[in-house]
C-alpha cells in the first residue's frame, strides 16, 4: 500500500491498495473508493466490541479488501486538523485520545485504554479511557488543530492544560496537579487541574482540542 495525504485544514488520506490487501476503518469512515474495494463489517468476540466502545469508537468495524486488482480507498478527517501516519510494531503501541483513530491496515489492533490513576481520568481532560493501538501495522490517526512533538526523556515532564494531549507512546505515563493558588484557579482561565505527562517517550499534542472549539463557539451564541 502507498498513500498520500492532501488538503489540510480538512484533511483526507487517499490509500491505493495491492490486490487482496486489507484496510480497516471505523463505521462510517470511509469517503469514497474504486468500485472494487468490497466491504465486510467485523465485530469481533463481546470483550472487543465493549473496549472500542468504552473507547470512544463505534461497536463495529468496516473491512475494505481490494477484489480483482488493485483498489483506492480514501478516508476523511472528521474535523479541522492534521491526520498522522503511526507506524505500530509490537514493542511501540500507542495511546491517543478519544475519537482519533481513522483507519489501519488490518494488522493494528484497537482497544481501550484505562488510565491507571481514578484522579487523572477524572480531572486530567483527557478522560478515564483512551485509545490504544498496539499489534503491527500502519494507522492513521486524526489531530484536531495542527501538531506539535515532544521527545522526552526518561523522567523528563511537560504539564498540559486540558484536551492538548492527542497521542503518545506507550511508555509515557500521565497524571494531574492541582493549579496552586485559589486565586489562580479560580480566576486564571486554565481551571483547577493541569495533566502531566512524563517520559520516557513521544508525545504529541494538538492546537485546537474539539472541547475548546466547542466552548467558544456555545459561549458565542445567544443565551435564550
Amino acid at each position: 500500500m502507498n498513500y498520500q495525504i492532501y488538503g489540510e485544514p480538512m484533511p483526507v488520506v487517499v490509500c491505493n491498495v495491492e490486490p487482496g490487501e486489507t484496510l480497516v476503518c471505523e463505521s462510517g469512515a470511509m469517503s469514497w473508493m474504486s468500485p472494487n474495494m468490497q466491504m465486510k463489517t467485523v465485530g469481533g468476540g463481546a470483550g472487543k466490541v465493549l473496549g472500542r466502545m468504552f473507547s470512544g469508537e463505534n461497536a463495529f468495524q468496516n473491512h475494505y479488501t481490494a477484489e480483482g486488482g488493485p483498489g483506492m480507498i480514501a478516508f476523511a478527517s472528521s474535523f479541522p486538523g492534521s491526520i498522522r501516519a503511526v507506524q505500530i510494531t509490537p514493542d511501540h503501541p500507542v495511546i491517543c485520545q478519544k475519537k482519533a483513530y481513522l483507519a489501519s491496515t488490518a494488522g493494528v489492533e484497537l482497544s481501550v485504554h484505562f488510565q491507571k490513576k481514578l484522579g487523572t481520568g477524572f480531572f486530567g481532560g483527557e478522560g478515564f479511557v483512551m485509545q490504544k493501538l498496539s499489534g503491527n501495522g500502519l494507522a492513521f490517526l486524526e489531530i484536531d488543530g495542527s501538531v506539535m512533538e515532544y521527545n522526552l526523556a526518561p523522567g523528563q515532564q511537560l504539564v498540559l492544560d486540558t484536551g492538548y494531549l492527542a497521542m503518545m507512546d506507550g511508555t509515557v505515563q500521565v497524571d494531574i496537579q492541582s493549579v496552586k493558588g485559589v486565586k489562580n484557579a479560580l480566576l486564571g482561565g486554565e481551571g483547577f487541574f493541569n495533566t502531566v505527562v512524563t517520559g520516557p517517550g513521544k508525545v504529541v499534542l494538538q492546537t485546537m482540542p474539539i472541547s475548546g472549539f466547542v466552548g467558544l463557539i456555545s459561549g458565542l451564541l445567544p443565551k435564550k
